[in-house]
């Protein structure tokens, strides 16, 4: 399965997203397990909310961090996330 940079993304209802407070970090948690997240990966699947597309992620967190050429790092991320089944589209 591909990234549709047209569909928006939205993030697994099969997994949650919070802070683990004991590993001071972001977390996906579901029945089988953990992942720990780095910032970055935490900071784009907050946005995976199912009203953004690709191209609204890249803008949004380009803007958040006032800085710009985050598309490769994004989308490749993206690419993981939902091979893992940690988001869908829409």
């Amino acid at each position: 399965m591909s990234l549709n940079p047209e569909q928006t993304i939205q993030f697994s209802p099969m997994h949650r997203l919070q802070w683990e407070e004991a590993q001071q970090k972001d977390v996906i948690l579901y029945p089988e397990g953990m992942v720990e997240l780095n910032q970055s990966s935490a900071e784009i699947l907050k946005l995976c909310d199912g009203t953004r597309n690709l191209d609204q992620l890249v803008a949004d967190l380009e803007e958040k961090f006032a800085t710009t050429g985050l598309r490769n790092d994004i989308s490749g991320f993206l690419e993981v996330a939902l091979s893992n089944g940690w988001i869908q589209q829409n």
